[in-house]
């Protein structure tokens, strides 16, 4: 079985890793901070949670127009001027009284512009890595994105304190020009792994390609649907404690650091199959006690317990990767990558608006309800594996 610094001993991976994991540091300060300002403007948990997992929605749109790019485009190159649209929109967003609809106006470029640098980071990943390395390689980035947000969270906690709402947006700045960097000097020219132009059309040729395999469609959906609602659960995390929602995000991205770095360095193959549906079902339970509006302590560990379910991705994105072909990689993951940001944008305004309506904790309860009846409704069709193979997909009985 291949050891964590197998992938490390890779030149690449180290820059692409730390990149990473910048940005994902960038990414939790500069929301905090941002939800923490529109919050305070507004008084409104729809806005700040839109302020939070905004960006996710605007996946959708540059999923059917731009993701044709993430294959097609010198990796070095993209991952570059990501970052750097990034760094800019996020300092731009903390200029003393720029309106509402221009910070969300940067949020929809942010969003459209990270919809091809995840797939340009995933399909790098794979030339990057051999084949049984990938998983591992896949864990490790996703474990980065668990400390990072415990960092995150917890330094913006901090700096909410200490410089202000701004001030905070201003370090995930700096953060995100960090990862600009870091692409450009560490990681080497390569050629785009597909040929010919990116276009809405070719992009609209190639999801139709990968949405016409129903085991494809059924994949895509095990990755996107419960996770998102779950973290439209999280993104009530300002409004139902703003004292504390950074400590409750810090919890959430250490259940997700180990729950990555269990499946990703110690589940043997052969268990790999069965428990994708229960690391889902297990994400979405604990929010069942919000309803009560437990007592800190509980709540936290309610959320810690759940993020560890976070890991069936990894399981979902190892088949996924099975049925693909390599000069396609970088759009498939790109597709599930904003596939599942879609829906955790359309969680969390569903779960603003049900906040509204309701209760924070209604929101959080109903939310998971629907997760936990998805992924039973799933393997409710699945067959099991025959011996020998790994059967992460529901299959049609």
């Amino acid at each position: 079985m291949p050891r964590y610094r197998d992938v490390f001993r890779v030149p690449e991976f180290t820059p692409l890793f730390l990149g990473g994991a910048a940005s994902a540091a960038a990414q939790t300060v500069a929301g905090l901070g941002l939800a923490t300002l529109v919050f305070r403007a507004t008084g409104s948990p729809l806005l700040a949670a839109l302020a939070m997992f905004g960006p996710a929605l605007a996946q959708l749109v540059g999923a059917t127009t731009l993701l044709a790019a993430a294959d097609r485009l010198p990796p070095r190159t993209a991952l570059t001027a990501v970052a750097l649209v990034f760094a800019a929109g996020t300092a731009a967003q903390a200029l003393p009284g720029l309106p509402l609809a221009a910070t969300f106006s940067l949020l929809f470029v942010q969003g459209l512009t990270g919809s091809v640098g995840n797939g340009v980071r995933g399909g790098l990943l794979n030339e990057i890595l051999p084949r049984d390395r990938r998983l591992l390689g896949r864990s490790v980035l996703n474990m980065s994105v668990g400390v990072c947000q415990i960092a995150g969270f917890a330094a913006g906690g901090l700096l909410l304190a200490l410089l202000s709402a701004r001030g905070t947006l201003l370090t995930g700045a700096a953060l995100y020009l960090a990862a600009a960097l870091l692409a450009r000097g560490g990681l080497s020219a390569r050629a785009p792994r597909a040929s010919g132009r990116p276009s809405p059309a070719e992009t609209w040729r190639t999801n139709a390609r990968l949405w016409s395999s129903p085991e494809r469609r059924r994949v895509y959906v095990a990755l996107w649907v419960p996770n998102g609602l779950v973290v439209g659960c999280e993104s009530l995390f300002v409004p139902y404690d703003p004292e504390h929602a950074g400590l409750l995000f810090v919890c959430a991205g250490a259940g997700m650091l180990a729950g990555d770095t269990a499946v990703g360095r110690f589940v043997p193959d052969r268990w790999r199959g069965r428990l994708a549906a229960p690391l889902q079902m297990l994400l979405a339970a604990p929010y069942l006690l919000f309803f009560l509006r437990p007592a800190l302590p509980l709540a936290l560990a309610a959320v810690t317990v759940s993020a560890v379910g976070y890991a069936a991705s990894l399981l979902y994105q190892e088949r996924l990767m099975e049925l693909v072909p390599d000069e396609l990689s970088g759009h498939a993951l790109g597709l599930h990558s904003s596939g599942m940001l879609t829906l955790q944008g359309l969680s969390a305004t569903l779960a603003g608006g049900l906040a509204q309506l309701a209760s924070t904790t209604t929101a959080m309860t109903l939310l998971a309800v629907t997760s936990l009846a998805v992924t039973l409704a799933s393997a409710g069709k699945g067959k099991s594996a025959e011996p020998g193979t790994v059967n992460l997909v529901p299959r049609s009985r």
